[in-house]
């Protein structure tokens, strides 16, 4: 009977630290699993260049956006907010934003029309 239960602890003693390396596959975002990235969302100004989008917001950051921008062409030149993940990305030879080091960048997961136009849009909070 001890042997049974020493077996049984040894198992879950050890599909708890398995779950722990992998972040349990539940909420590994607020695990703290990958320290350099985090959920936002930031409102700005859409711009395309070379089928490659930016957001420029309020405070003059230009975020380079990845991940799901297959429909923000119809939207350039107008006020959005995008929700993804934040990161950076290494900044392109030859763009306008040339030189060295690395662009604050989000993985688009969704975004939302703000107004169409770009500049300050009445009501907004800075936020």
């Amino acid at each position: 009977m001890k042997r049974i239960f020493l077996l049984i602890s040894i198992l879950l003693l050890s599909a708890a630290w398995a779950a722990a390396q992998y972040g349990g596959g539940y909420d590994s975002q607020s695990s703290g699993s990958n320290p350099g990235t985090s959920q936002v969302t930031v409102q700005g100004c859409l711009a395309e260049e070379g089928g490659a989008f930016t957001l420029t917001d309020q405070a003059g950051t230009t975020y380079q956006l990845t991940g799901r921008t297959e429909k923000l062409s119809a939207h350039v030149g107008h006020t959005i907010q995008v929700t993804g993940t934040s990161g950076t990305v290494a900044q392109v030879p030859g763009s306008m934003s040339e030189g060295t080091g690395a662009q604050p960048a989000i993985s688009v997961t969704s975004f939302k029309h703000v107004s169409s136009s770009c500049g300050t849009a009445s009501g907004t909070g800075g936020g």
